[in-house]
């Protein structure tokens, strides 16, 4: 039986703390920038989008500071779960976000159309394309209860390493 590597096997670990990190930092950053433009550039004034810049700001601060919070190691399937909801729940925010407010720079969006690329924008972008791409990578590497599920290991395989014995007959 092959042992597992233990670089891979410690590395994993930081490599979805940190994606899990810096996703729901980036998230953080996302629903700022919504709520800076809500309140002080008067987007609250505009609307759909005004509503839209709200929810955006807090769907996106709630699930960055969800994903900020600490995985325990004896965290159960159920707390996997929600983990992968959330983090895809934050890739498909920034990446709707960061979609509408392309559309928004070339064609009016719910009667609105952003000119320009000011500080706020680019800022808007990058967060919104690093959080997509570090919460993806966190979903894909992160184990998956049911890719194990019905599976056994060591001894506990049907008939590995086990003698069979015929029955005994009556006779």
């Amino acid at each position: 039986m092959r042992k597992p590597d233990s670089s891979t096997h410690t590395a994993l670990p930081s490599l979805l703390t940190v994606t899990r990190t810096l996703g729901g930092l980036a998230l953080l950053v996302v629903g700022g920038v919504h709520f800076q433009q809500y309140r002080y550039e008067f987007y609250s004034s505009i609307p759909t989008i005004g509503p839209l810049f709200l929810a955006t700001f807090v769907v996106a601060t709630t699930l960055g500071l969800f994903l900020l919070v600490p995985i325990r190691r004896s965290s159960g399937r159920l707390r996997t779960l929600i983990d992968e909801v959330a983090a895809l729940s934050g890739v498909g925010l920034a990446t709707g976000a960061f979609v509408g407010l392309l559309i928004s720079e070339h064609t009016p969006l719910f009667g609105f159309m952003e000119h320009g690329y000011r500080f706020a924008i680019v800022l808007a972008l990058v967060s919104e394309a690093v959080a997509s791409a570090l919460l993806t990578l966190f979903v894909v590497r992160a184990p998956h209860p049911s890719s194990t599920r019905g599976t056994a290991s060591g001894p506990e395989l049907s008939g590995a390493a086990q003698p069979r014995v015929a029955p005994e007959s009556e006779g």
